[in-house]
């Protein structure tokens, strides 16, 4: 396992994490996540990503358990807020920000998250209430550094010019081969305040694994067959077209030595403003294969390859 230095921090990453988003649902599942982390600490991932909302609190309970007894300082924690806990409980007011930290902070048994991420945007919240109750929190030891997940271009650079108030280190992006748009302005904004990318679905929720094939039926078990998870898929990667190109970056996988998803997390990892590509894992075989992502040296020839095959087949966003 390779580390990176997450933006104006001290804090060094591994460059694949463990994010803990679908994966708690179920007694059996969580057996199985519990195990997904031990084994992902123990191959050198130290980096362990979730949110309050996930499962609305069962996925911060289940990496409690998991965590309990490892050295706090031997993993970065990261978790986030935004979406509602309740009727009543919800976005980035000072209220909201105290209250639900220590709630994360209970549930994940901790007496700190190394990094506090707001999962959306706030617009019935002034931004100054947000950034000076994070820092807050921040100075009364609760949380170490503070990050944002697809906040707009202009409400990261207010974020950016308030003064006395705690700088971001971390940004929480959708980016993958078949999802490029922080490409746009995203990295060389943070780039240049010292702001690095924690990317959530490097995999393009699955579609990089080479699961889906054109004119076949879609895996039963898949995220693409299952209505509550159809709305975080593009239309445009299930076209025969896009399919085919998919099957397409497979011998450009074979030629790195890698499977497709190494291949597509590999990719990702090429950005120098990207610290860490989070995966999700069901059983810890899926974190053996994708850890081994982190280290490999593809010629770029190759990536480039990869990105005429995505490009004339699936329309840029």
């Amino acid at each position: 396992m390779k580390y990176r230095k997450l933006g104006n921090s001290d804090l060094w990453v591994s460059e694949i994490a463990l994010g803990s988003w679908l994966n708690f649902t179920s007694p059996e599942r969580k057996r199985r996540q519990i195990e997904c982390v031990h084994r992902a600490l123990d191959l050198g991932v130290t980096l362990i990503d979730t949110a309050n909302v996930y499962g609305q609190g069962a996925a911060e309970r289940v990496l409690g358990e998991a965590l309990a007894g490892r050295r706090r300082d031997s993993y970065v924690l990261a978790t986030k807020l935004f979406f509602p806990m309740s009727d009543t409980d919800r976005g980035l007011s000072r209220a909201q920000i105290f209250k639900q930290l220590d709630a994360s902070l209970e549930r994940l048994r901790v007496s700190y998250v190394d990094l506090y991420q707001c999962h959306r945007y706030d617009f019935a919240t002034p931004l100054e209430e947000t950034m000076q109750a994070l820092t807050d929190v921040v100075r009364a030891g609760k949380v170490r550094y503070i990050g944002f997940s697809e906040w707009p271009i202009d409400r990261i650079r207010a974020a950016l010019a308030l003064p006395g108030v705690e700088r971001f280190v971390s940004s929480q992006p959708q980016y993958s081969l078949l999802h490029r748009s922080p490409e746009t302005e995203l990295l060389a904004l943070c780039a240049q305040h010292g702001i690095s990318q924690i990317v959530w679905s490097p995999l393009a929720q699955g579609v990089l694994t080479g699961k889906y094939r054109a004119g076949e039926a879609l895996p039963a078990a898949s995220r693409a067959a299952q209505d509550s998870m159809k709305g975080f898929l593009r239309p445009a990667w299930f076209t025969p077209r896009a399919l085919q190109a998919i099957e397409a970056l497979q011998p450009l996988a074979a030629e790195a030595g890698l499977s497709l998803a190494q291949f597509a997390l590999a990719w990702v990892l090429r950005e120098p403003n990207v610290a860490a590509a989070i995966i999700g894992a069901s059983r810890p075989e899926q974190v053996e294969e994708n850890v081994a992502a982190s280290g490999p040296s593809v010629p770029l020839e190759l990536f480039q390859r990869a990105e005429r095959i995505v490009a004339e087949a699936i329309p840029a966003e």
